[in-house]
């Protein structure tokens, strides 16, 4: 009876009273060639269809996915629903860091951060109410006041990253920026790009408003851009003056009369005291 060794190729096949005859082996070097070389191709089919279709975190999982799919016995549905998830919560990370970087928000404002214990702080039970957001789908404005350092401008845009993070469409903004977007939207593509985003905002930030005096004509123009957004816009406008003292920035008290008109119809006032955080963090180059 012949006997057969595929410990090489070619295969060596011994019969009795006769020579040696030589039988190709199919388990040679050319089968795992062409074997491993379909595996190659199909690699780089997958990887171009992902490019194809765009399919980023696919084309990064996939391998893994298919080897802890084979080591688990997982049926194909299951497989394609692992791929799918893979792709849904990478395009829904990659969508909120956008969402994050358009909004333009100041370094520090992450609301867990929120020193609620501080004198003269916004008191928890508020800020937890604020977090809802039911404020934001009621229309209402928020009007922050305090003096410099009190943490205006870290709850407001604190506020402003939880509004894009809920998805809400939620911008953060300075009076400078607006004022200069105002000036130049209609001569510069990147602010007539920012005033169409602002246009349908759920939520504008306007940081230190009345801070600097600005011109007639200028006033004008802010009274034009809150007007045209009012009752379907909210703001958090963040001030260290009070409302009456607006008039004197503006230069008009007709302009003012009619800004706060529309700002305080439906408006929460939220006043901070207390000392400031950076004068009491003061940092220094000399060891204590």
């Amino acid at each position: 009876m012949a006997e057969v060794s595929c410990r090489s190729s070619p295969l060596i096949v011994q019969a009795r009273g006769r020579r040696a005859t030589v039988a190709s082996c199919p388990f040679s070097i050319g089968y795992f060639s062409t074997k491993t070389n379909r595996k190659m191709n199909d690699k780089n089919k997958i990887i171009s269809y992902c490019k194809q279709l765009r399919l980023s975190a696919v084309e990064q999982h996939v391998y893994a996915l298919a080897d802890q799919a084979s080591a688990q016995g997982i049926s194909y549905l299951e497989f394609a629903l692992s791929l799918l998830n893979a792709e849904i919560s990478h395009r829904n990370t990659k969508d909120l860091e956008r969402k994050i970087k358009v909004a333009k928000l100041p370094l520090n404002h992450e609301l867990l951060n929120y020193d609620t214990s501080h004198v003269g702080s916004l008191p928890k039970v508020k800020l937890e109410q604020l977090k809802e957001l039911t404020w934001l789908d009621q229309n209402f404005n928020l009007i922050i006041m305090g003096p410099n350092g009190v943490g205006k401008s870290f709850l407001a845009a604190g506020l402003c990253e939880h509004a894009v993070k809920g998805g809400y469409r939620a911008y953060f903004r300075t009076m400078e920026h607006i004022m200069t977007m105002l000036k130049s939207k209609d001569i510069s593509r990147s602010a007539m790009a920012d005033n169409r985003r602002l246009s349908k905002a759920h939520l504008i930030v306007i940081d230190d408003i009345m801070m600097f005096s600005i011109a007639r004509n200028e006033a004008n123009a802010f009274f034009h851009f809150i007007n045209a957004l009012h009752e379907k816009t909210s703001f958090i406008i963040t001030t260290n003056k009070s409302p009456k003292e607006w008039a004197e920035t503006l230069g008009d008290e007709v302009i003012t009369t009619a800004i706060l008109d529309r700002l305080l119809y439906r408006c929460e006032i939220i006043k901070l005291t207390g000392e400031s955080y950076r004068m009491k963090n003061r940092k220094t180059i000399f060891n204590a």
